[in-house]
């Protein structure tokens, strides 16, 4: 079976969606031809669009913007419907992994009902979806192994997500918070993330909290 695992950020490195791709390859590349591309470059060639016709599996990987889909993914997939429609010979299925900023993972739903409308539309299936809240943790634990510690429920659905894939099959959508205490959490992005940044930037706390 052949797999592409799309990266969807814009950063070009140590973004939380290369993070959550490289953890989930290692659970489907027995048996199975893995493709990996990103969308850091300028613009996806013809014959990388044409690639994706030809997969049996898209895997997409990205960060929630605004409630939605960051819009250099949204004209990929605009671009990649019209290859889809014009190219595509056999059924393609979908899954995405969605990341966003907020405790909360059901923060990802309206991203996630835009995917599988566009798959209606493309004329392909949508398989499932992993919504995840407190994206952000990603990079400070990279030496937590899957399924433990705060990523016990990560874990869970990403092998129920590996075992639909390897069936081509389709289930519904998981919207996952963290295994680790939202006080905490809290506590941790304002004091540690965005007081740090705002004074490394010139700023005070009093200058997050002022109104415009």
């Amino acid at each position: 079976m052949r797999i592409a695992m799309i990266n969807g950020s814009p950063k070009y490195k140590n973004s939380n969606s290369l993070n959550l791709l490289k953890r989930l390859e290692p659970l489907l590349c027995e048996d199975n031809e893995i493709l990996c591309y990103s969308l850091t470059v300028k613009s996806f060639s013809k014959k990388q669009y044409l690639e994706l016709c030809h997969m049996d599996i898209l895997i997409f990987f990205f960060p929630l913007y605004v409630d939605g889909i960051p819009s250099h993914l949204f004209r990929m997939l605009m671009t990649l419907e019209e290859y889809m429609k014009a190219n595509r010979e056999s059924p393609i299925t979908v899954y995405a992994i969605i990341n966003n900023g907020f405790y909360e993972g059901k923060q990802n739903h309206i991203a996630m009902q835009i995917l599988e409308n566009w798959c209606l539309r493309t004329g392909i299936t949508f398989g499932q979806g992993i919504g995840m809240g407190a994206g952000e943790m990603m990079d400070s634990l990279n030496n937590v192994p899957l399924g433990k510690g705060p990523l016990k429920n990560l874990g869970q659905a990403y092998q129920n997500m590996a075992d639909l894939i390897k069936s081509c099959n389709t289930g519904g959508s998981v919207f996952l918070n963290p295994n680790f205490p939202k006080f905490a959490w809290k506590f941790i992005a304002c004091h540690l993330f965005w007081n740090q940044t705002a004074r490394k930037n010139g700023l005070e706390k009093k200058d997050i909290l002022r109104q415009l």
